[in-house]
């Protein structure tokens, strides 16, 4: 017999939403910042240089246990900046950029198909159903409200709310107490083999990897999930619930 479940957590971005549109308003915050600095550019050297800025962003604050996204994605600007201008802007424009950066998302971000029904069946069936996010509240709080993702959750919990960021412990122990099980009695479901699954298994969750949107299968030497679905609805099996509507 499979193992009983009390909670389920999804990641968000990536998983109950997909990346897709991620590129949507980002090269518009690119060319005002430009415009800003007094530069032109192609549109290639542009790419090609924000993609640099934004790996060693994150190189540098994914190793932390715990990291503000704001703090990140300004970082990501600064490096940004340096690398196409040969300046750094003033912190004020750091700010701007992460306030139209944060509102393009929210306004650009569209739940996977089967995202509503899945919780909604999980809920229903007795399930804790939550969203934990390594994300900040001025991001996740205006996401949840804006598609009205109140009606099939428990609760949500942000990094910046539990002062932790997958893969470290803190975030998952802080979802765990707020759905009042222990982690044996949880499945992680989550796009990111690094931050969710090796955060979530050495805990006692179930780890399930959302391979969708072309992501590559778990590579041999990588953290290696308990199962991995291709659509968000293949969970409700996994819970112990027939995947028909």
């Amino acid at each position: 017999m499979g193992r009983t479940y009390k909670a389920a957590f999804f990641d968000f971005g990536g998983t109950l939403y997909s990346y897709r549109n991620k590129g949507l308003g980002l090269r518009e915050v690119l060319d005002a910042l430009l415009d800003r600095l007094g530069v032109e550019s192609e549109p290639d050297r542009v790419r090609d240089a924000f993609r640099v800025a934004s790996r060693e962003a994150y190189a540098d604050h994914l190793p932390r246990d715990f990291y503000l996204h704001r703090d990140l994605f300004m970082d990501t600007y600064r490096r940004f900046a340096l690398e196409i201008a040969g300046e750094t802007p003033d912190p004020g424009l750091l700010r701007w950029c992460h306030e139209r950066q944060c509102e393009r998302v929210i306004a650009h971000f569209e739940l996977r198909e089967d995202c509503r029904e899945t919780l909604r069946r999980l809920r229903e069936a007795g399930l804790h159903v939550a969203i934990v996010s390594n994300i900040d509240d001025d991001y996740l709080l205006p996401m949840i409200d804006r598609v009205d993702l109140h009606a099939v959750l428990d609760a949500w919990t942000s990094s910046e709310e539990a002062r932790s960021c997958k893969p470290h412990a803190g975030i998952f122990q802080t979802a765990c107490a707020k759905a009042d099980c222990a982690p044996e009695e949880a499945l992680f479901v989550g796009d990111a083999l690094e931050a969710d699954v090796a955060g979530a298994a050495p805990l006692g969750m179930t780890t399930v990897y959302l391979r969708a949107d072309g992501m590559p299968e778990p590579p041999p030497e990588g953290p290696q999930p308990s199962h991995t679905v291709g659509r968000l609805s293949e969970v409700l099996a996994l819970a112990g619930l027939a995947s028909g509507a």
